[in-house]
């Protein structure tokens, strides 16, 4: 439709089909032969709104699909068809490494390519829009929800997410094969008090800005995300979902976002909880007038909407002002063309998790695993070496993570089937279950999770197992379910039974490659020390098994960097790379009780952020800028190079950081600005170059206002966010 067709459309709908456009309902209230209202019942709408009901949540399946939006269109006064939406967080049939590995990657054209098959696959199944990227800076390791993010950094999470817009959306929304993206969650939902979900967030407005709000930006005044969704936590005390000055100053105004806003489940509702208004006609209002247009599965806006528009409370034209953006989606996406879009049956069958795919997802699941430690032991050998494959994870499909939701087990391969692909092993054995007796966890859908309390008798089959073998190959970690929404943790440290496993494993085979599934970083101190290799493989997804598989034999090289500090403990959490000195800063292993510092730990994380090792070894030169000051408008290029100084080729992830040494505020000790994946041979040595801008000096300073100041800056290189070499430029704009 032209615009002028699309005002006509907007112009000709009832009050009821307007309030209709904005009310998001499950997929239950639309299932089977007719439309159901047993769901919104319970929610207080009536059947002739769930009617004009403008878009549902996680229903899949091109037939299934089809025939929701035939029906719902026989029986919809208006005629316009629904959106479907769904969390289509890390893949749909084709499951990737969940985010927090993806962003391990730093690699992020592979990523835009995964969240591409993710739109192919979920499009082929009638899915218009998936809540992806969740680009909230996260820190904080108690927090389940980070494994759904990139991590911890600014400039990471920026380009990973706009890569992922540009992955699903494609040149154009018309485009087959491609869905609307929804940057989440909006905004600072990442920086929880205590790291417990939905708890409330604190942060002054220069951090906010400088750094919680860049991703966002990237990812949807940038990169042009369709739609962005609120978040559940307070922003300066008040709601996001309600927040005038998030949502219609920043978003709207600064930002000149066009695009859809959308509640998170029920936060529309929840403002009444969070007493800033005292019931449901006061959320409604209060939040159209900051401008969010879906109310997701609660009976506000149906609730409520009509009855102000015709008393006055709230005028038509705001109103129509999201209705208008709602129908502008719609319109990109093709619907009023062809109401069932690009869902095809046979697509869908051919798509899913098929060959190319699994190769994108392998390959993305190489180069999300970071290697910790390694003595020597790996890689391993595929002839005359006994290898035993012990843990909960050795032959499991359970490696997709908790926001996986389309997946088959079938099609997992799991690590046990890859390593067999490659030799025989001389044992594959359980070794404990995943988890102790106590405490039980509660999964994604609610189930009790918890293991056995007695666990010896697996214990004393890995003994065995592992006696007879040359390496042992060990799974730990935790469970996929320990992690996602809702899945807050006091502790980050391995259960009992895992902890007993590796302790009667080690005393008769000391020779332990042990593999983390996680969706967080955990606290590794237990095992650090004693493992002879140590990975991350995070929940790696439908192909984990074969890449795995891969990087233990040496058929792939580890590459993988951490996208978020691996804590020494979880009393440091809270813990990241971008700190500030404070006045009293303390230098590692200093020990001074008027210093800041820590009594009983160090302040470093057990491993920082950026760190990864290889199978080889990489030095850098020290990095020469071509001017020694930069001004406004002007650009400086950073050269270092680099060199594999071991016997294996190899994929090095060359940063480049930036410390600004004398400002208006306080700023961090260093902040990433630009990254490089580079392959390098045996003895190679290339130049690696790093152009800086404006922008890359630019803050919020002491007066409010954005952009960089005259002064001295350090700028870093290295193969982590403690690199060494460095040089110093000025600017002197």
């Amino acid at each position: 439709m032209t615009n002028s067709e699309l005002k006509n459309l907007l112009d000709s709908l009832s009050l009821e089909d307007k309030i209709g456009q904005l009310v998001q309902l499950t997929g239950e209230c639309f299932a089977g032969g007719e439309i159901q209202t047993g769901p919104a019942e319970e929610l207080g709408i009536p059947e002739d709104m769930v009617q004009r009901t403008g878009s549902i949540l996680n229903v899949t399946g091109a037939e299934k699909l089809k025939g929701v939006q035939k029906r719902y269109l026989e029986q919809n006064p208006s005629g316009i068809p629904m959106l479907f939406m769904a969390d289509v967080i890390n893949g749909f049939k084709t499951v990737f490494p969940i985010p927090l590995g993806q962003g391990c990657s730093f690699d992020p054209g592979l990523v835009e390519e995964a969240a591409a098959v993710s739109a192919r696959e979920s499009s082929a199944a009638g899915l218009h829009v998936t809540f992806s990227p969740m680009v909230d800076l996260v820190r904080d390791a108690r927090w389940g929800r980070v494994m759904e993010s990139t991590g911890e950094d600014v400039c990471l999470n920026g380009v990973m997410g706009a890569a992922m817009v540009r992955g699903y959306q494609g040149k154009s929304l018309s485009e087959p094969g491609t869905i609307a993206a929804c940057v989440k969650h909006f905004a600072a939902y990442g920086a929880p008090e205590a790291g417990r979900e939905y708890n409330m967030v604190d942060l002054s407005e220069k951090r906010l800005r400088e750094e919680y709000l860049q991703p966002y930006h990237a990812a949807a005044a940038e990169a042009g995300a369709a739609l962005v969704m609120t978040s559940f936590n307070t922003v300066n005390g008040v709601p996001a979902t309600g927040n005038r000055w998030l949502l219609d100053e920043i978003l709207r105004k600064e930002w000149n976002y066009k695009g859809v806003v959308i509640s998170d489940y029920s936060a529309i509702a929840e403002l009444i909880v969070h007493g800033v208004v005292a019931d449901g006609r006061e959320a409604s209002r209060l939040a159209l007038e900051c401008g969010v247009d879906i109310d997701m599965v609660t009976d506000m806006y149906a609730g409520h909407l009509q009855d102000m528009v015709e008393s006055g409370v709230i005028s038509e034209e705001l109103l129509d002002a999201s209705v208008m953006r709602v129908l502008e989606l719609k319109n990109e996406l093709g619907l009023f063309e062809n109401p069932y879009r690009f869902a095809d049956e046979s697509k869908e069958k051919e798509l899913g998790h098929c060959q190319a795919h699994r190769e994108t997802a392998r390959k993305l699941a190489e180069e999300s695993c970071v290697l910790l430690e390694n003595d020597g032991i790996l890689p391993l050998k595929k002839e005359g070496q006994k290898i035993a494959l012990i843990g909960p994870a050795a032959d499991s499909a359970e490696i997709c993570g908790s926001w996986s939701l389309f997946w088959n087990s079938a099609d997992v391969t799991t690590l046990r089937t890859g390593m067999e692909e490659k030799t025989q092993l001389s044992a594959c054995v359980k070794g404990c279950d995943l988890l102790d007796a106590e405490p039980v966890y509660i999964g994604f859908r609610g189930q009790e999770l918890r293991g056995r309390k007695d666990q010896s008798d697996l214990i004393a089959e890995a003994v065995e197992a592992a006696k007879k073998a040359d390496v042992v190959v060990m799974t730990l970690g935790e469970s996929p379910q320990q992690s996602g929404e809702g899945a807050a943790r006091a502790f980050l440290d391995l259960p009992e039974c895992q902890k007993k496993l590796f302790d009667a494993v080690y005393e008769v085979n000391s020779r332990i490659a042990v593999l983390v599934f996680s969706g967080r970083p955990l606290d590794l101190r237990y095992i650090v020390n004693r493992a002879a290799a140590l990975m991350l493989v995070w929940q790696p997804g439908t192909e984990g098994g074969a890449a795995l598989a891969n990087l233990l034999f040496g058929d792939a090289v580890p590459s993988g960097k951490l996208s978020m500090s691996v804590p020494y403990c979880v009393g440091q959490v809270p813990v990241y790379y971008a700190r500030y000195n404070t006045g009293r800063p303390a230098k590692k292993g200093t020990r001074n009780r008027f210093l800041s510092a820590y009594q009983d730990i160090p302040n470093e994380p057990l491993y920082p952020f950026g760190y990864g090792k290889s199978y080889t070894e990489f030095s850098y030169g020290k990095p020469v800028a071509d001017r020694g000051e930069v001004g406004t408008g002007e650009t400086v290029t950073v050269v270092s190079e680099v060199q594999n100084t071991g016997m294996t080729a190899g994929t090095e992830v060359v940063q480049c950081y930036v410390q600004d040494l004398v400002s208006s505020t306080s700023r961090p000790v260093r902040e990433l600005k630009a990254f490089a994946r580079v392959f390098l041979r045996p003895g190679e040595k290339k130049q690696v170059a790093f152009t800086l801008d404006e922008k890359d000096f630019s803050f919020l300073r002491a007066d409010k206002t954005w952009g960089p100041e005259r002064g001295r800056f350090r700028v870093f290189v290295g193969g982590d966010s403690n690199a060494e070499q460095e040089t110093e430029i000025y600017y002197c704009g």
